[in-house]
C-alpha cells in the first residue's frame, strides 16, 4: 500500500498546532523547588504489631516542578510512605527515600527532612477488663449511691503489650443521678482513658445505679474486747482497756435491732506465745452494718505461760 503522506492532513496539523502550543507553555513556565510540610503514612503495619506512642506524623519535603503546578498543589496531595512491612517489636529506624514520597506527576520529590524515622514497635496484647461506671451529680437529700453494675461486666481490649497490661478498666460515660430517689438505668458508650489501647468490638452497656435511703450511724460504748485463738498452755489473757467504743453504719431497719451485746469485737491470738503485745481489735463482718471507727483501734494484751 502506497504512502501517501498528505492524507488526514487536516488532523496532522490540528496535533502539530497543539504539540507546539504545549511546549511553548511547558518551556515558558520556570522550574522551581519549594519546601512543604506533608503528612506521614505508616503502611502494611504486621498484624501482631503495635505503634507505641507519638511517632513522627509529618516530615519536611522539598519538590521540584514548575511554578504553576506546585502553586497548584492541595495538602494531602504529596504524602511520605513509611512501609512497615518487614518492622519487628522493639526501637526500629525506617528510611523515607524521596522515591517513596508519594507526589502527583510532574512534581519531583529532591529531599525529606528527616530521611529517617525512629519507631517504637510492641507486640499486640488482648485483655479482658471490667466496666467501671461513674456518676454524675447527687441523689435526692436522704438518699445515697449504693452498688454500681454494668451488662456486660467486662470488655476485651488490645493494644500494645505495655499499655495493655497497665490499663486496669474500661469506663463509660458518667450516669447522672442527680434528684433520684430510686434505682437509675441507662445504657451508654464504653470508653477507654488511654488511647493507645482500643476495643476489640465497639459497645454499648446497660448499667444500674443503686439509690438507697441514706444510711445512719449508731455508736456503742463499752463493747467487750474478747480473744480469740489462744494456744494451749497460755492463762487467759489481759487486755487493755478490755472495752472499747464502737461506731456503725447501716440503714435504719437494719440497726433497729443492734445494741453493744450483738457487737462481737476481738483480738487474734493465733500463733502467739507469752508476752506483751499490741493487736487491732476487729469486728466480724455483718450484712446489716459496717464499723466506721473503733476507739481505741489497738489494744495491749498480755499473754503468759500457765505454771
Amino acid at each position: 500500500m502506497a504512502y501517501h503522506p498528505f492524507r488526514h492532513l487536516g488532523l496532522k496539523v490540528v496535533a502539530l498546532v497543539c504539540a507546539s502550543l504545549l511546549w511553548l507553555t511547558v518551556a515558558g513556565e520556570h522550574v522551581v523547588e519549594r519546601n512543604l510540610r506533608v503528612p506521614v503514612e505508616f503502611r502494611n503495619l504486621p498484624p501482631l504489631l503495635d505503634i507505641v506512642g507519638d511517632p513522627p506524623d509529618s516530615v519536611d519535603v522539598r519538590v521540584r516542578g514548575s511554578s504553576a503546578l506546585l502553586s497548584r498543589l492541595d495538602p494531602g496531595e504529596v504524602v511520605a510512605v513509611v512501609d512497615l512491612q518487614q518492622a519487628r517489636p522493639g526501637s526500629r529506624l525506617f528510611h523515607i527515600r524521596p522515591e517513596e514520597v508519594r507526589s502527583p506527576y510532574g512534581v519531583e520529590v529532591a529531599q525529606v527532612v528527616p530521611g529517617t524515622l525512629g519507631i517504637e514497635l510492641e507486640r499486640t496484647a488482648r485483655r479482658v477488663v471490667p466496666v467501671i461506671a461513674p456518676t454524675d451529680g447527687d441523689p435526692a437529700p436522704g438518699f445515697v449511691v449504693g452498688s454500681i453494675t454494668a451488662e456486660p461486666a467486662t470488655v476485651e481490649i488490645e493494644g500494645p503489650e505495655s499499655r495493655v497490661k497497665k490499663l486496669a478498666n474500661a469506663t463509660t460515660e458518667p450516669i447522672s443521678v442527680s434528684g433520684a430517689r430510686g434505682n437509675v438505668r441507662d445504657v451508654v458508650a464504653v470508653g477507654l482513658i488511654d488511647s493507645a489501647v482500643r476495643l476489640i468490638k465497639p459497645q454499648d452497656v446497660t448499667v444500674i445505679v443503686e439509690v438507697l435511703p441514706a444510711p445512719i450511724e449508731r455508736e456503742f460504748e463499752g463493747v467487750l474486747v474478747r480473744a480469740r485463738n489462744l494456744g494451749s498452755g497460755l492463762a487467759a489473757p489481759r487486755i487493755s482497756p478490755g472495752a472499747v467504743a464502737l461506731a456503725v453504719r447501716g440503714r435504719r431497719e437494719a440497726l433497729s435491732g443492734v445494741d453493744a451485746n450483738s457487737v462481737d469485737a476481738f483480738v487474734d491470738l493465733a500463733g502467739l506465745g507469752p508476752g506483751q503485745y499490741n493487736l487491732r481489735v476487729q469486728v466480724d463482718p455483718s450484712q446489716h452494718f459496717g464499723v466506721s471507727d473503733i476507739k481505741p483501734a489497738v489494744v495491749g494484751v498480755t499473754l503468759r505461760a500457765i505454771k
